[in-house]
């Protein structure tokens, strides 16, 4: 386990909690999508300040786990489940379920698919008006990522996520999150789009730049950025991540 100090403002929220005996919320397992392109941005999203959690927040794509992502099988390219659940020390069916929600999430809040017709392709636009309704449904639950990967004939490229990091919740926020952090290269022939819902605004940013603090942030944000801008560039971040390891847990107190 990694601690990481809390800002002061946070931390007297802290110390409250604690004095008051308050009780921790549950942890709901989750993942998170930093996409980095070109000259070295990284892509980030405003939350409308009506969400429950990280209201008004700069944040990167991500979500909580659907049950249903444990589903998505054996429409998958890249490393096999097993090879994931070693590398985030996850039982198989649990990391499948973190590596879908990443691909699933990215595609419903920035409107970019890291899947392809074949393990070794990716999809072009696909903003068009069928994408973008079967991108709402998912939205809705009205059915689960597998079911769209295979109507679609699609396999999921687990092979595009590189694992970076994972952050746990304080214990005094209302909505708690486990949540795994990978990078991701925007693939060639794709855009992001500011698709709504739970966002007003979105901005590619170069990482030193977004972490200047002209962003509103919390800490894993803010932290990650910090992280990539000292790697320097895409390709020295993608070098640096074998080293680390995504299943140590940072919990900022």
């Amino acid at each position: 386990m990694v601690e990481y100090r809390l800002p002061p403002a946070l931390a007297e929220r802290a110390r409250r909690f604690a004095e008051e005996g308050g009780v921790p919320a549950e942890v709901r397992l989750a993942s998170t999508v930093v996409l980095l392109r070109e000259p070295f941005e990284a892509y980030l999203i405003r939350r409308v300040p009506t969400m429950a959690f990280a209201a008004s927040m700069y944040v990167f794509p991500g979500g909580g786990v659907d049950p249903r992502d444990a589903a998505v099988h054996p429409g998958w390219a890249g490393p096999a489940p097993d090879e994931w659940a070693r590398r985030l020390r996850l039982e198989e069916s649990v990391a499948r379920s973190v590596v879908c929600a990443a691909v699933r999430e990215v595609f419903e809040e920035s409107g970019v698919l890291l899947a392809g017709p074949s393990p070794e392709t990716v999809v072009g636009d696909v903003s068009g008006p069928e994408w973008e309704e079967a991108r709402l449904a998912l939205i809705a639950r009205e059915f689960g990522f597998a079911d769209f990967l295979s109507r679609r004939g699609l396999v999921l490229r687990s092979d595009l996520l590189v694992p970076w990091s994972r952050w746990i919740t304080p214990e005094f926020e209302p909505r708690r999150f486990d949540t795994y952090f990978f990078l991701a290269l925007l693939p060639e022939g794709q855009l992001t789009r500011d698709v709504g819902g739970e966002a007003d605004a979105t901005v590619w940013c170069a990482p030193a730049d977004a972490a200047d603090g002209r962003f509103t942030m919390l800490p894993p944000t803010v932290h990650t950025l910090s992280e990539l801008a000292a790697a320097g560039s895409i390709a020295a971040a993608l070098a640096a991540a074998p080293a680390r390891d995504p299943a140590d847990a940072i919990r900022p107190f």
